[in-house]
């Protein structure tokens, strides 16, 4: 099993990243939320891994930390939930999110992600109940938020953006900042982007 890379970013086309390690290019499909925090091509960069070995495909997938690949590794143990599906999840909510979701039984949190429908969100919810603690223990404090990002990601998704887009933007505003000056270095930080 491959459980971590650690290489030179070479190429990155969503959602897929190509890794040089050692003079070897692993293809590498991420979730929008590990992408987003990748460096320049060029960078060094590591990726926690986990591989997929099907009849007709071996398939890598990678994680900026070990919450996020530890929920997938959650999510792709549920009866029809694929890696596709899981990596859409993970790239529209953030792993504290969708604990956040699973704890307070709100499936329409997750049928909001594109590829789940409300059968699969129920299905989601039932399975994932008491398995994302380990996920929980191992929670950066990046993914945390306290009430006053909260505010800002609530007033970044009325604004039309996504929950991943919200909490990749309002990671580095520092604590004393007001909401009001926090929702503005978000949108520069999020205009930079595109």
């Amino acid at each position: 099993m491959i459980g971590r890379l650690q290489g030179v970013l070479l190429a990155k086309q969503p959602p897929q990243v190509v890794l040089n390690v050692g003079g070897v290019g692993y293809e590498v499909d991420v979730p929008m939320s590990t992408f987003f925090d990748l460096p320049v091509v060029g960078e060094p960069v590591t990726l926690y891994t986990h591989l997929m070995v099907r009849e007709d495909a071996h398939l890598l997938f990678g994680f900026a930390t070990e919450t996020e690949r530890e929920a997938f590794r959650q999510l792709v143990k549920i009866s029809g939930v694929g890696a596709r599906t899981a990596l859409a999840l993970l790239s529209g909510m953030t792993v504290t999110d969708l604990q956040h979701a699973v704890k307070s039984d709100d499936s329409a949190r997750l049928v909001k992600i594109p590829g789940i429908g409300k059968k699969t969100a129920e299905r989601l919810l039932l399975e994932l109940r008491g398995k994302l603690g380990a996920a929980e223990a191992g929670l950066t404090s990046a993914a945390e938020t306290t009430d006053h990002n909260r505010d800002v990601i609530n007033a970044l998704l009325s604004l039309g953006y996504n929950a991943r887009e919200a909490d990749w933007a309002v990671k580095h505003i520092p604590q004393e900042t007001t909401v009001t000056d926090g929702i503005r270095l978000a949108l520069q930080r999020l205009s930079k982007e595109k």
